[in-house]
């Protein structure tokens, strides 16, 4: 596995940042973290790259302890810290050039060559870093996280702040970054999550509440589903409420459009259908709308403040 998580906690002062959290990422993986702001994305990833020490657990990346064996973990890592903390005075090569030198990169020249191909800033190279827009900050971000071509990628808030052309952009980058390496990247978007992630993985006042792919989360996670109800004309919902099986009726639009919560296991499309017609309704739309990550971000979630 390219990272291996065991019961890893930290705490500051009486509050639990990151609580009892295992999970493993293999390779060739995209793994997103999803949580709201203040759930512990952040200080996991400064856990698994090491600029934080845990209180307790195990971190392992490519088969090193990040805390045992630290610099063979790092060789391993690279990492976009969430501020993207660059030297803005220093021109583009001239700061990747300086970050080579840190992994002792031979031909460093050639691999700053490729690194400014390959995050797409060869109209930019001659630029300083403070000339930049927030978009290409962020590829040079990339660049210096992939410099000494790391097999694990950590990712903290990649697309923040980014507008939209910039956000395609990058998540293309990320998505072709992840066909031969594993990336773990943190977000509060949920449309980050159906975008790029194989896997997701959202964490809530320090616990792991859910850990599996996109579509097994929602079918694990959904208890319930919905009934979207449309009439032509405001109609009374009660009659709704008293058909077996939907637990709940939420009206909507005045009176034409209802939602019905719909119990677990249970079908009442045609007893609705039915109830309608025997009102004298007429309806304009009736369907089953699956719960999406939204829904299941919310479920999980619901208790963060």
């Amino acid at each position: 596995m390219a990272v291996v998580v065991r019961n890893l906690t930290k705490t500051f002062g009486s509050q639990y940042a990151v609580n009892d959290i295992s999970f493993e990422a293999r390779d060739a993986q995209i793994l997103g973290f999803l949580g709201p702001n203040g759930a512990g994305k952040s200080t996991t990833m400064k856990l698994l790259t090491g600029y934080l020490q845990a209180d307790s657990g195990v971190a392992e990346v490519g088969g090193y302890n990040v805390e045992s064996q630290g610099l063979q973990a790092r060789q391993q890592i690279g990492y976009l810290p969430e501020n993207n903390p660059l030297h803005t005075d220093m021109y583009i090569k001239e700061y990747l050039g300086w970050v080579a030198g840190f992994y002792k990169i031979p031909h460093a020249r050639k691999r700053v060559a490729e690194m400014i191909d390959l995050v797409g800033l060869q109209r930019e190279q001659h630029k300083k870093i403070g000339q930049l827009s927030k978009g290409y900050r962020q590829r040079v971000g990339l660049a210096q996280a992939l410099i000494h071509d790391p097999a694990v990628l950590f990712l903290d808030e990649p697309t923040a702040g980014l507008d939209p052309n910039q956000l395609v952009e990058i998540r293309q980058l990320i998505r072709d970054l992840g066909q031969n390496k594993t990336i773990l990247f943190s977000t509060h978007i949920m449309q980050e999550v159906t975008a790029l992630c194989d896997r997701v993985m959202i964490i809530n006042r320090g616990h792991l509440v859910a850990d599996g792919p996109v579509e097994e989360l929602q079918d694990r996670l959904s208890s319930s589903s919905r009934l979207v109800v449309r009439t032509e004309s405001p109609v009374d919902g009660n009659v709704f409420s008293r058909i077996p099986g939907v637990a709940g009726v939420e009206r909507k639009e005045g009176g034409r459009l209802f939602w019905l919560t719909v119990a677990p296991g249970q079908q009442v499309q045609g007893k609705v259908f039915h109830a309608a017609v025997q009102a004298g309704w007429t309806l304009t739309e009736l369907h089953t709308e699956s719960k999406g990550v939204e829904d299941v971000f919310q479920q999980l979630t619901k208790d963060q403040g």
